[in-house]
């Protein structure tokens, strides 16, 4: 499908003599006005490239394209100015809202390159930001399923806190809310290098030795080093690195950090040891109620979230079901599985993958587990939005 470009004009005349001009050669919509294109980006977007006239009543040029900025981040924005206008399409583009701007009269080569550089910049940007977002999901699925298979405890835990951060990004409406949530599911990470055995007792509450609570300490320390490989996530690795630090907010530690890189290690802070106090016996009110004592720098939207964690809101029907019949990405695990000697196999809330089946028919092989498993059908339109 061809990007389409939006020609943004207070002039009718104007905007009927870009279609003519451009017929033959680009995908050209109209809007008269700023307001008009606001609406249009909302109605029939996205837009490969905005161009708009600087000149118009109640909403300029500059004044629109910030607007799509905010919008439309991915979206290519030029505009046409008259000399008069100059030193505001200079003070535009130093913020950072115009890609490129034209002075009038302008002709109609120079207007077609600079829709052509439009166009091959904003096709340099969507794909640089699939193959990142691909990327970058493809390694955090693996990481995950790696994290499931070693060590089930630390998995398990993953998938309580991201549920926690979930509901804490929810209420704070915080923007892109996933990198949150993969911190979460990574935060255990560093947990691969450990026996589970060590990993069971923590979370039980069991006292450690000096040394082996040292490693424990170092997880965190461990994950980032790993994330730290892949691109993008650099800001992920350091909430992970910081998750257990006693006031990430300041000091030292966060003068490289960004206001959302501290948030999020606060946020893993919190939810772990909220964590920690449920499974140890506490209500969630209990629970987040001496999170708030103790930490009452924290912003209160994150212990009013999970005080509001409804554990049967998302409840679906559980049935047994024979590990030969398990359905690859359309089942979740509703049992905690142990093996016939105790050693925890599957933490409870895992996807049913390829290699977890490959996994359990395994253990079944060996008599080590029995045949059959409790399991729900996976939420297909709450997976579809993750």
């Amino acid at each position: 499908m061809p990007e389409k470009i939006l020609m943004v004009d207070d002039e009718d005349a104007v905007l009927v003599g870009y279609q003519r001009m451009f017929r033959n050669e680009f995908q050209i919509e109209t809007a008269p006005g700023g307001a008009a294109a606001l609406a249009a980006l909302e109605a029939t977007g996205p837009y490969a490239v905005v161009v708009t006239d600087m000149r118009m009543p109640e909403m300029d040029g500059a004044q629109l394209l910030r607007k799509v900025k905010l919008l439309a981040p991915d979206t290519i924005r030029i505009m046409l100015t008259g000399d008069a206008d100059v030193r505001s399409a200079v003070s535009a583009v130093n913020e950072g809202s115009i890609f490129r701007f034209l002075t009038k009269p302008c002709n109609k080569d120079t207007l077609a390159k600079a829709l052509t550089a439009g166009l091959m910049q904003y096709r340099l940007l969507t794909a640089e930001k699939d193959l990142l977002e691909n990327t970058l999901q493809g390694s955090i699925q693996v990481l995950t399923e790696v994290l499931s298979l070693v060590n089930p405890a630390a998995f398990g835990r993953a998938l309580r806190v991201r549920r926690y951060i979930h509901q804490v990004a929810t209420r704070m409406a915080l923007d892109s809310p996933w990198r949150f949530e993969v911190a979460a599911m990574m935060s255990q990470l560093g947990c691969v290098t450990l026996h589970p055995e060590t990993i069971e007792a923590v979370y039980a509450g069991r006292p450690l030795p000096p040394d082996e609570q040292k490693r424990f300490d170092a997880h965190p320390d461990v994950a980032r080093e790993l994330l730290s490989k892949i691109p993008r996530m650099e800001p992920i690795a350091w909430m992970i690195a910081h998750q257990n630090d006693s006031a990430p907010a300041g000091g030292d530690v966060a003068k490289a950090a960004t206001a959302d890189m501290r948030l999020g290690a606060n946020m893993l802070r919190a939810t772990l040891t909220f964590d920690d106090l449920v499974t140890r016996g506490l209500s969630q009110a209990e629970a987040a109620n001496r999170l708030s004592r103790q930490h009452a720098d924290f912003d209160a939207r994150i212990f009013q979230a999970l005080v509001e964690i409804d554990g049967e809101k998302n409840k679906t029907a559980i049935r047994s079901c024979d590990i030969a019949d398990l359905i690859p990405y359309d089942m979740v695990l509703e049992e905690e599985l142990r093996t016939k000697t105790g050693m925890l196999l599957v933490a409870k809330g895992q996807d049913i993958t390829p290699t977890l089946i490959l996994k359990l028919k395994n253990f079944l092989e060996k008599g080590a587990i029995g045949r059959k498993v409790a399991i729900s059908a996976k939420n297909r339109a709450k997976a579809a939005s993750a």
